[in-house]
């Protein structure tokens, strides 16, 4: 079997088979292949595209490439979620905690972020002692013991799919659709769930913008997931605007505890949330509708088990669950600028990547791996679209510990927040599910 062999099969529109795919990411990872080839691989399936069967064969080769975690000793069916990304999305640290306390357990590997905000890891990383990098045999006693553990990704957890993106990047050949759908499930399926719910996002702030095409990717990931023999669901969420109304990964814990805690009942975080979970429980069978789903998720969030189950999660990860009580005791920037509109109208739209870009510069994202989050500052919205403001009204609260690029963070928020003299048209939290 040769590489030139695989790229003029692709080149010419032809269907790979599971042994060349297996083939050329083998030879990729172990340095056989060169960048090169494999470049113009990516580039022929860019152009020309993959079935369904081939998507599946190419996750199923990136998940072989490196090691496989085995939940087996966990009892019960465990559950899994996936967000594509967002803006202000702290959904993970409500869901998880609420679902283990519906008796579901939640074994979760999650990353950094690369971009406005730190990822769900940077986020519990605020927690004073918390510790993410548990070995697999403590990960796996954590949730056998509470009920959900959420640490970082192993090192060699799916290596094929870190050498890939790395070459998709520079080679312009990141926005195909199979690729990103064999990227996502390919690190969910060695992380060892039995079942998965993708939260697929679509709009400004959104690696989907088009709502079409976000349905188009959960159908892709849904497809892996049931040839897998992996329960899947994917539901399409609206980024139009931020989920929450923090962005900031301390700001962002604090939200999540308040939520738990049973404040912000009519918060779009808080939707989202419960319905996420009610997908979780009904993938593993733990009711029969989304509706029951929800109603079980708020009982439990209204008695005070899910906030109870969050601080038993912290504890056991080292952290200090007091935060839970006092969330002070987070990490607090030195100074708040509020920032006020010069007009009057509706908040009509919002460019919400430019808003997470604005959250960046004020140092609670990365722009480079390298890069090291402020994890205390970022902002609290104050307003969302629908809402009428006057001249010279608080739009948004900015925490801050340095001023280097605060001027140019509060022009680019300024510009990403349109404001009209009609009102919008509300957009669902929701659009649509995919099932398998």
């Amino acid at each position: 079997m040769r590489m030139y062999d695989i790229i003029l099969k692709k080149r010419n529109g032809e269907r790979l088979n599971a042994a060349e795919i297996a083939y050329f990411i083998n030879g990729y990872v172990s340095g056989d292949i060169p960048d090169y080839q494999v470049a113009a691989l990516l580039m022929a399936i860019y152009f020309k595209g993959m079935d369904a069967r081939e998507t599946a064969d190419l996750t199923m080769a990136m998940v072989d490439s490196g090691e496989r975690i085995d939940l087996s000793a966990v009892s019960g069916i465990k559950v899994d979620k996936h967000s594509t990304g967002g803006v202000g999305d702290t959904t993970t640290l409500i869901v998880a905690p609420l679902v283990a306390a519906c008796g579901v357990p939640v074994a979760k590997m999650s990353g950094r972020g690369l971009g406005h905000t730190g990822g769900t890891i940077d986020k519990l990383e605020t927690i004073r002692g918390f510790n993410v990098n548990q070995p697999i045999d403590d990960f796996i006693s954590i949730v056998n013991e509470i009920g959900v553990a959420v640490v970082g990704q192993t090192g060699n957890l799916v290596p094929a799919d870190k050498k890939l993106y790395a070459l998709r990047d520079v080679t312009a050949t990141v926005d195909n659709i199979s690729l990103i759908a064999s990227s996502i499930m390919s690190k969910k399926i060695a992380s060892g769930a039995d079942a998965f719910v993708l939260d697929v996002k679509a709009g400004s702030g959104a690696f989907m913008r088009e709502t079409e095409k976000a349905f188009e990717l959960a159908k892709e990931m849904v497809a892996i997931g049931t040839h897998v023999g992996k329960r899947t669901i994917a539901i399409v969420t609206d980024m139009n605007q931020p989920l929450g109304m923090t962005i900031g990964n301390a700001l962002e814990v604090k939200e999540a505890i308040e939520i738990l805690s049973g404040m912000n009942k009519e918060s779009a975080l808080r939707e989202v949330s419960l319905l996420i979970g009610a997908y979780m429980l009904l993938a593993v069978q733990k009711c029969q509708t989304v509706e029951e789903g929800i109603q079980i998720l708020v009982q439990t969030l209204e008695s005070g088990k899910g906030l109870e189950q969050l601080k038993k999660m912290i504890a056991a990860q080292g952290g200090d669950s007091r935060v839970v009580d006092n969330p002070s005791l987070l990490p607090q920037a030195n100074r708040m600028i509020e920032v006020k509109t010069q007009k009057e109208g509706w908040i009509f739209a919002m460019d919400t990547q430019d808003i997470g870009s604005s959250a960046m510069l004020l140092g609670a994202g990365r722009k480079t791996k390298e890069d090291i989050i402020d994890l205390a500052v970022g902002m609290v919205m104050q307003k969302r679209i629908g809402d009428y403001v006057k001249q010279g009204e608080s739009i948004a609260k900015f925490y801050i510990n340095e001023e280097k690029m605060l001027d140019e963070a509060i022009d680019l928020f300024k510009r990403a927040v349109h404001i009209e003299a009609q009102k919008p048209i509300n957009k669902p939290l929701m659009y649509g599910v995919v099932d398998s």
